[in-house]
């Protein structure tokens, strides 16, 4: 057979194909981003960002003024609190800006509280409220009010029976969120708020992932307050409102000038309120939208499913359409979301606000699991705008983490680091910190330090030939770099997991006598220095 012939005979055969095309399909899988975090930010949306631009540079007057430039600011300024308004079905005298939802959220509890205490002094609320809420009771508790956790089940649903057998005379507020931001639990606000109004209490609203996904109407609903934040609905950051239903009390945010009818002093920052009507201009589009993102929710979990079958799912049968919650027995949830992270998908192991402390879920906590449990569990959040390639991408990227084709790193758990292996000769720690890391305690002596932004400059430095320890504050950096090194051909990578805050819980005096000294600063200009 001549050369010709075999090769054609070579090329005709289904294998050479099969792999020709399992080959393409793995490269273009490993170049895909799937941004799986909307729960905690959403991209902006382009016409978002058009009308910012356009308001920043045609309506840069101050809508306090009187000239022409000023009154066009103005007429920016009610147009897009009309368009907020309308959202909610509420009315335009309803709505107060504000520089995020944990202000309003902050705003109202302790402004309420100021106005009820002494005379009333309970409050109920949800455990699994945002950790703006939960952390604002606790100051509040500490003041001498009475805050009463609401007894919710396994999937953070409230019980009603125990809400209003919870009902005394010194009741003034009722806090639940209307949709969790951890396991997308939905709760029943108009019930809540129809036994709020049966005995004359207050009921307060963290609305901020509701908005956008399931329809709000505050005309029917009779919430009293609810807090909103703009860059949950491809909206700009740094910008959020409170709603605050007619002749209830208003508590002041900031004094100092007459904005926003004297509750909030300080210029408003019109571009970005600007921005947060475009955004809510899209939220009709956005509802329409959610029976497909929750058709794609489901075929995840159940593709998540099929290839870990003891996945536990903590998300209900009623949330939020693009809100997934997962628990992976015997998978630490930091390794995998570095390993999401290195192939391009962007996924949460809680609350964007408390993820770097890497303490368990208080949320997880309040439903039963327990800090094991928590710590193997992530989140997933869609939107309207991830794509069913976007789901079959990360479906692989997932099988392939349980069939162990990454390869893998060595957790070490605090318990497990001990003096022996510190004074080991062959062992390398790496210590990804920030600058103002360094202002809470000391790293261990030897160790080198590198910014979680910066360690990538120095693989020069890192050697090859040595045990690796990649350590961090909390233990959410440390996977994310060893996992890193290991796919660069660093073969003996571990990572101390739960953070050098664990160790120093559970070492007290080893730590003490571990940490301070002749400690290297990779980021240092030139040769390492000694910080």
């Amino acid at each position: 057979m001549k050369r010709k012939d075999r090769l054609r005979e070579w090329f005709s055969k289904d294998s050479f194909f099969q792999a020709l095309k399992t080959a393409v399909a793995d490269f273009t899988r490993r170049r895909r981003e799937v941004y799986l975090d909307n729960n905690a930010t959403t991209p902006i949306l382009p016409t978002v960002a058009a009308r910012m631009n356009e308001v920043l540079t045609r309506n840069y007057g101050n809508p306090s003024s009187l000239y022409r430039q000023a009154l066009e600011a103005s007429a920016v300024l009610e147009d897009a609190r009309r368009t907020v308004a309308g959202a909610m079905h509420a009315d335009i005298e309803e709505i107060i800006f504000t520089s995020c939802a944990t202000e309003a959220n902050n705003t109202v509890l302790k402004g309420l509280a100021d106005h009820f205490y002494p005379e009333k002094k309970r409050i109920l609320a949800l455990p699994v409220e945002h950790p703006s809420v939960i952390q604002t009771l606790h100051y509040l508790a500490g003041k001498g009010l009475d805050v009463v956790w609401i007894p919710v089940d396994r999937f953070g649903n409230a019980d009603l029976a125990q809400l209003e057998a919870l009902i005394d005379d010194q009741t003034f507020l009722i806090v639940t969120m209307y949709a969790n931001n951890e396991i997308g639990t939905i709760q029943d606000l108009t019930r809540i708020c129809e036994i709020a109004q049966k005995h004359g209490v207050l009921v307060f609203s963290d609305c901020v992932q509701a908005l956008g996904k399931v329809p709000l109407d505050f005309a029917s609903c009779r919430v009293d307050y609810a807090s909103f934040s703009a860059h949950k609905i491809h909206g700009p950051k740094g910008i959020g409102a409170l709603y605050v239903r007619k002749g209830r009390p208003i508590p002041i945010f900031m004094h100092g000038g007459h904005q926003e009818r004297g509750f909030r002093a300080g210029t408003e920052s019109i571009h970005n309120i600007a921005g947060f009507a475009q955004a809510c201009r899209h939220i009709t589009d956005s509802l329409k939208k959610a029976e497909q993102v929750q058709t794609l929710k489901r075929g995840l979990a159940d593709a998540l499913q099929a290839a870990k079958p003891d996945l536990q799912i903590n998300t209900p049968a009623n949330s939020l359409p693009n809100t997934l919650n997962l628990t992976f027995p015997d998978v630490y949830n930091a390794e995998l979301i570095a390993a999401l992270d290195y192939y391009g998908i962007a996924a949460a192991a809680g609350s964007a606000c408390s993820t770097p402390d890497n303490k368990p879920s208080h949320v997880l906590s309040a439903i039963g699991l327990s800090d094991t449990q928590a710590r193997q569990t992530i989140r997933l959040s869609l939107s309207e705008h991830t794509s069913k390639a976007d789901i079959d991408y990360a479906t692989w990227v997932f099988r392939e983490f349980f069939s162990g084709s990454f390869g893998s790193t060595t957790a070490l758990w605090p318990g497990q680091l001990n003096q022996s292996m510190l004074d080991d000769p062959d062992l390398f720690i790496l210590d990804i910190r920030f600058w103002y890391d360094r202002l809470l305690f000391s790293s261990i002596s030897g160790s080198y330090e590198s910014s979680l932004l910066t360690f990538k400059n120095h693989l020069d430095r890192i050697p090859a030939d040595k045990n690796i320890l990649v350590i961090c504050q909390g233990g959410f950096y440390s996977p994310m770099v060893a996992f890193f090194l290991r796919s660069k051909g660093y073969q003996r990578v571990s990572y101390l997991a739960s953070g050098l805050h664990a160790w120093k819980t559970a070492n007290p005096d080893l730590f003490a006598r571990a940490c301070g000294e002749n400690i290297h600063n990779l980021d240092a200009e030139g040769e390492s220095g000694v910080i």
